[in-house]
C-alpha cells in the first residue's frame, strides 16, 4: 500500500488525560482509501481515544492527524464531515426513523427534495425502505443499528467510525450485521473505521487490523497475515485460539530453531523474535494445525500428551491435552474423530516446522 493512497496519516500522536500516564503513545497509521479497518483490543489499550481523535472528540497531547495531507488536529468534528455510529445508537426517540436519518442534512441545510431523495436511498441501503415512518421505540436492536448506519452514510462521508456498534446485539443478528456492513462497505466504496475487542469480528469483517495494547499498535495487517504470522506473544495470544508451549532454546538455524521441553521433547518452529540458544521462550500453534498422529505418522515435531477431555463444539471436536510440565494445550480435530476420542487416552501431536512459531 502506498503512501499517496492514504486518506487519513497519524504522525507522532500521543494522548494522556493526567499528564502522566500515555493512553496512546507515538501513534503513526496511515488509513487507506476505501479500506475497512478496524482498531482491536482489550478494554484500556488506546483504540477507542485513537477514534475519538480521529473524530475530533478528543484532542492529542502531541503529533498530527492528517486527512488527505491537510491537517485536522484542529479542525471541529461538525467540520470533518465523518459518519459516526455509537453502541447505544444515540436515535432521538420522538424523531421518526426517516427524520432521524435527515438530521445530518437538515442541519447542512438543504432542500427539502433533496433531504427526501436522500433519505430514501439511505433506507434502501440498510433495507429498511418501508419503515421510514415508524419510531425507533418500535423498532429492534437490529433495526436500530440500521438506523443509526444509514443516518452516518446519508450524508456521503468519506469516512465512517464505529465504535462497538454490534456490541448490544445477540450472537445471531451481531454475526449477521457482520456481514451485512461488510457487503455495504464492499458496494459504497466508503472508508470505515471500527472499533472493537472481539477479535473474531475484526477478522470477519476487515481489510487490515490493527491490534493495539497498551496505547501501542503491536500489529497492523491484512487478517489472513494477522491469524497466520503474529509478530509478537500478545497478538498470538490475543487473535484466535492459542497453544502454547513453554521450551529453551538449543540452536537457531536462520529463520528457524530448536527447542527443548521439560522433559527432553525437540520440535522446531520459526525463531520470529531472534531468540538466542540458551533462552527460554514460548512456543505457539494455533489448534488447528496440530494432527493427532499414529505410530506411522511424521517423526519429527512429535510429542506424547495424554487427552484431558474431549468437547463437541458441533462443527469439530476440541481435545485438552495435558503434555508433561506444561500448560493445557488445545487441539481441534475432524468429527470423523467422534467416539474415537476418550478422555485418558495417550495420543502423539505432531505440530508442523511453519506453524510452530517462537517468542522469546
Amino acid at each position: 500500500m502506498t503512501t499517496s493512497n492514504a486518506l487519513v496519516t497519524f504522525t507522532g500522536v500521543q494522548k494522556t488525560y493526567d499528564g502522566h500516564t500515555l493512553v496512546v503513545r507515538d501513534l503513526n497509521l496511515e488509513i487507506q482509501k476505501g479500506e475497512f479497518l478496524s482498531l482491536l483490543g482489550p478494554s484500556g489499550s488506546g483504540k477507542t481515544t485513537t477514534l475519538m481523535m480521529l473524530a475530533g472528540f478528543e484532542s492529542p497531547t502531541s503529533g498530527e492527524i492528517s486527512l488527505n495531507g491537510v491537517p485536522i488536529t484542529r479542525t471541529p468534528p461538525h467540520k470533518r464531515n465523518f459518519g459516526m455510529v455509537f453502541q447505544n445508537y444515540a436515535l432521538f426517540p420522538h424523531m421518526t426513523v426517516a427524520d432521524n436519518i435527515a438530521y445530518p442534512l437538515t442541519v447542512r441545510k438543504l432542500g427539502k427534495a433533496d433531504v427526501e431523495a436522500k433519505v430514501k436511498r439511505a433506507l434502501d441501503m440498510v433495507q429498511m425502505g418501508h419503515m421510514g415512518s415508524r419510531f425507533p421505540g418500535q423498532l429492534s436492536g437490529g433495526q436500530q443499528q440500521r438506523v443509526a448506519l444509514a443516518r452516518a452514510l446519508v450524508f456521503d462521508p468519506q469516512l465512517v467510525l464505529m465504535d462497538e456498534p454490534l456490541g448490544a446485539l445477540d450472537k445471531q443478528l451481531r454475526e449477521h450485521m457482520q456481514l451485512e456492513l461488510k457487503a455495504l462497505h464492499r458496494r459504497l466504496g466508503v472508508t470505515f473505521v471500527y472499533v472493537t475487542h472481539d477479535q473474531s469480528e475484526a477478522l470477519t469483517m476487515s481489510d487490515r487490523v490493527a491490534v493495539f495494547s497498551e496505547g501501542v499498535i503491536q500489529q497492523i495487517d491484512q487478517v489472513d497475515r494477522l491469524y497466520e504470522t503474529p509478530s509478537n506473544r500478545f497478538v498470538a495470544s490475543f487473535v484466535g485460539d492459542n497453544s502454547v508451549l513453554d521450551a529453551q532454546v538449543v540452536q537457531t538455524t536462520g529463520e528457524h530453531c530448536e527447542v527443548a521441553l521439560a522433559d527432553g521433547t525437540r520440535l522446531t518452529g520459526v525463531n520470529v523474535n531472534q531468540a538466542q540458544a540458551g533462552e527460554t521462550v514460548q512456543c505457539s500453534v494455533r489448534p488447528e494445525r496440530i494432527t493427532v498422529v499414529n505410530g506411522s505418522g511424521p517423526t519429527v515435531n512429535r510429542l506424547g500428551a495424554a487427552i484431558g477431555d474431549v468437547i463437541y463444539f458441533g462443527d469439530h471436536l476440541r481435545l485438552r491435552c495435558q503434555v508433561s510440565g506444561q500448560p493445557e494445550i488445545s487441539v481441534k480435530v475432524p468429527l470423523q474423530h467422534l467416539g474415537q476420542m476418550d478422555a485418558g487416552q495417550a495420543v502423539h501431536l505432531h505440530i508442523p516446522p511453519e506453524h510452530l512459531r517462537i517468542y522469546r
